[in-house]
């Protein structure tokens, strides 16, 4: 809409509106007065101070690469102790072995990858980091059977062991829809295993094993030899 001005203009001003300057400063006072309870709760960073104690495990890594083992110690600090915040997270790492053919690499490890802890956030991925290192020279089998590709893979196995033992890294589990799937298939194959159980005990003496042979429960000690009813298998010939 269009305004005439008729008389001579002495003075302006800008006019806010009243309505959102009242908002705003609810707002500020609000903000103000009630502190945000995040405010107290204290993060993971690089300036943290270390404290005089820290609690941590060491774990034994023996390798056929080597006569004497490698034992390495993860501390961890406790943040927010006590309260519903509390967290368990490593900040320090250190490597000790009395082969000193690899001190020079291990020292420099220990102090990069502790300085990762320190940074805070999300440090699970130094574990797949570690792993996927392979020496040139091949790996080898550690005790159990599980392969090693190289001596920083088994350190960042033991990492890995360790955030899983304070709660940082848990086991991938099975969705709902696999564990249905899976009950289906185990429901399955115990009713088939009891159907072919049932249907072999009938036409067999009670007692009877299983034959290696036709796979049927009809063996029976006879004269001394285990026999098959149904197909005449016999340990002794």
């Amino acid at each position: 809409m269009t305004i005439r001005i008729e008389k001579k203009i002495v003075d302006y001003s800008v006019k806010q509106d009243e309505p959102q300057e009242d908002t705003q400063a609810a707002a500020a006072n609000e903000a103000q007065a009630a502190p945000s309870v995040q405010d107290n709760v204290v993060q993971l960073h690089e300036k943290l101070q270390r404290p005089e104690m820290l609690i941590g495990s060491t774990y034994k890594v023996k390798t056929p690469l080597s006569e004497h083992a490698l034992y390495v110690t993860i501390n961890d600090i406790i943040l927010n102790a006590g309260t519903e915040h509390e967290l368990r997270r490593p900040f320090e790492i250190f490597i000790n072995s009395k082969n000193m053919d690899h001190f020079q690499w291990i020292v420099a490890l220990t102090r990069i990858i502790s300085a990762v802890f320190r940074k805070g956030g999300d440090v699970t991925f130094l574990v797949e980091e570690l792993r996927s290192v392979f020496d040139p020279r091949g790996g080898y089998f550690k005790k159990g059977g599980k392969y090693m590709p190289s001596l920083v893979a088994e350190i960042g196995d033991a990492i890995e062991c360790h955030m899983r033992m304070i709660g940082l890294l848990k086991d991938d589990g099975l969705d709902e829809h696999q564990k249905k799937l899976v009950a289906e298939k185990r429901a399955q194959y115990e009713s088939a295993v009891y159907k072919t159980e049932t249907e072999d005990a009938g036409d067999f003496p009670e007692g009877a094993q299983l034959c290696g042979k036709c796979q049927t429960r009809a063996a029976i000690v006879m004269d001394g030899c285990l026999t098959c009813l149904n197909c005449g298998e016999s340990k002794c010939g």
